[in-house]
């Protein structure tokens, strides 16, 4: 008898841990679907976009009625790696990080802001006003005496695109291997803008619209930089949600997206406005990053 006491209590302890167990497991389950990551590339010095990310973070947790957290990080490949691990559920990608993205881990573009009503940029080499510099061919036949700067070795306009045509010129192959006098990463597209102005370097590569809002807001002086060369049309950042991302939550991203007219969270991308994007719209940038032997065809 006492021993079918003290059984029939290990019965009743197991379930009661086991209940318990499934409780733990769904409330954890529960408390992960009120949180929403996002992570940001530095298109500009991280500190300089706070202000409007804390906006945008506040807008969409009221949007998706969730909790998000917007998190701009310090290097672009980071915000790749975030994806590809399951550690964040959107991403602000420059168009390279993107198709990176999208080959690693099926991150899906939903979104894409608007320059003066139209989804796309240019990638820009620029000079000071003071050099002899007026031209590609100037560049490429006077290399040699040429401090060169690329943004984040990951950026579209910055590296990815300027790259190329300078390998077609053939003068450049990489960091190591190359014509100029020296090359650099600057990071970011405003500390290339800088570095240019402050004639710490002899050119660099720049996204034009990035280029074209640090002029407008007084962080960098126009009058003192001139474009030498302009790629073509570029489509511009995706914002682009994990793979796993439920429809429900893609149309509010969108809706949000689309109806945001806040200046200050605009200006932090250099935007006019929100747009929809797809996978489709990348195609060019992904067939550039299999040229570059950055993704496998």
């Amino acid at each position: 008898m006492k021993t079918k006491t003290i059984y029939v209590l290990f019965l009743v302890l197991t379930l009661l841990l086991t209940a318990c167990g499934s409780n733990t497991s769904d409330e954890t389950e529960s408390e992960k679907e009120k949180y929403f990551t996002i992570g940001v590339i530095p298109v500009q010095t991280v500190g300089e976009m706070e202000t409007a990310m804390d906006k945008l973070q506040t807008l969409l947790t009221e949007k998706l009625n969730r909790d998000v957290t917007v998190e701009v990080y310090p290097d672009y490949n980071g915000v790749v790696e975030a994806m590809n691990y399951d550690k964040i559920d959107m991403a602000y990608f420059g168009p390279l990080t993107y198709v990176v993205a999208h080959e690693k881990s099926g991150a899906k573009a939903i979104i894409t802001q608007l320059i003066d009503g139209e989804p796309f940029y240019h990638s820009y080499i620029i000079t000071h006003k003071d050099s002899p510099i007026n031209s590609i061919d100037d560049l490429v036949a006077n290399s040699k005496e040429i401090d060169f700067a690329f943004g984040d070795i990951n950026s579209t306009s910055g590296s990815l695109i300027p790259s190329i045509e300078l390998q077609d010129q053939g003068v450049f192959k990489s960091e190591d291997e190359h014509s100029f006098k020296t090359v650099r990463y600057t990071g970011s597209h405003d500390a290339t803008a800088l570095a240019v102005q402050n004639q710490q370097v002899g050119a660099g590569a720049i996204d034009s619209a990035i280029y074209n809002q640090l002029v407008e807001s007084g962080k960098v002086d126009g009058s003192l930089i001139k474009t030498i060369w302009q790629s073509e049309k570029l489509f511009q950042y995706p914002w682009a949600v994990h793979k796993d991302t439920d429809d429900e939550t893609v149309q509010k991203l969108k809706d949000a997206f689309l109806a945001i007219e806040d200046e200050e969270i605009l200006a932090a991308f250099g935007a006019s406005g929100f747009t929809e994007a797809t996978d489709e719209d990348y195609e060019s940038i992904r067939k550039a990053a299999i040229k570059q032997g950055i993704i496998n065809e």
